[in-house]
């Protein structure tokens, strides 16, 4: 389990833990080590109060089915000032105990630009999946690419771009995908607007065009709106060519409602950012076990939630 912290608590690092699940649910989590990252000359990242550019902002950590390193995303960082360091997003290999192993290559239109281009802050590189039995890499960027359009309103939602990407970096395509409106009004006293993103995607092993895609939405005054849709990129524009989806005719990939977190009859709804698959129940369901982040605040927490897919 990856940390979010900009190394401002501690150096960034990730988790591993035992968890408990079966068809009960989930009975216990036992956290097992942590595991800071490393730059490729050994040392820890720095925090953003060195000011030396080099601060990654974790979020998806994944395990390499061939070999089981682990690969991991940060979504780097553009700035609110022109005198502060573009901090650019990537996805790097890292050894069982944090060692830098390289990186992997991202498409040209996942960098942050100056300007009205590229991608918007804090909206980046969060979701990453292996598919097609470790032979692609997936990744999405949050929220929509500048160009692309605005973000989602309680009118329309926004298209954010899916990108599959074989072990090398050759893309295989770049898709679409479309992202639900706002749920809800703000809170009009509130000085947060509503957030609302992909923070999370997990393939299907035997489809490489199939998966499980996580929208995470926030509302001053509602609260958070958690949805798990079953997504494909069969039969959709292929955008990797495109220089902005704003405005033009494009099929998006097609989503299902899997389920809506308003319906599990869950003690709390928070920050849901993390799922992967668990283990299979003797009855044939696949399990999905789910994490939220509590972004280091008292009145959030880190829940953990398994659900059984049929």
């Amino acid at each position: 389990m990856i940390s979010d912290d900009r190394s401002q608590l501690q150096p960034a690092r990730f988790y591993t833990a035992r968890i408990g699940v079966d068809g009960d649910g989930v009975h216990s989590v036992d956290f097992t080590g942590t595991h800071p990252f490393r730059q490729p000359d050994g040392s820890v990242y720095p925090p953003a109060s060195a000011g030396d550019g080099k601060v990654v902002d974790p979020e998806e950590l994944r395990v390499d089915p061939r070999g089981c390193q682990y690969v991991w995303a940060q979504e780097g960082d553009r700035p609110k000032s022109s005198s502060d360091p573009v901090i650019q997003p990537s996805i790097q290999f890292a050894g069982r105990t944090g060692e830098y192993r390289g990186q992997h290559p991202l498409p040209s239109n996942y960098r942050i630009t100056t300007g009205d281009w590229g991608i918007r802050r804090n909206q980046s590189v969060e979701a990453i999946t292996f598919g097609a039995w470790g032979g692609l890499l997936t990744s999405a960027v949050e929220g929509p690419l500048i160009q692309d359009g605005p973000v989602p309103d309680l009118e329309r939602g926004a298209l954010i771009r899916v990108t599959q990407q074989n072990r090398s970096g050759q893309m295989w395509g770049q898709f679409a995908y479309p992202l639900e409106k706002i749920f809800a009004p703000s809170d009009p006293t509130s000085p947060w607007g509503p957030d609302t993103g992909v923070p999370a995607i997990l393939a299907f092993p035997d489809d490489p065009d199939r998966y499980l895609v996580l929208e995470r939405t926030w509302v001053a005054g509602s609260g958070y709106k958690i949805r798990l849709y079953d997504a494909t990129t069969r039969g959709a524009t292929d955008v990797r060519n495109m220089d902005s989806l704003n405005g033009q005719q494009v099929v998006p990939m097609r989503k299902e409602l899997v389920a809506d977190f308003d319906d599990l009859g869950l003690s709390t709804i928070d920050n849901t950012e993390g799922m992967t698959w668990g283990p299979t129940l003797p009855n044939g369901e696949q399990t999905l076990v789910l994490v939220s982040d509590d972004n280091f605040v008292e009145d959030a927490v880190t829940q953990i939630v398994a659900l059984g897919i049929r």
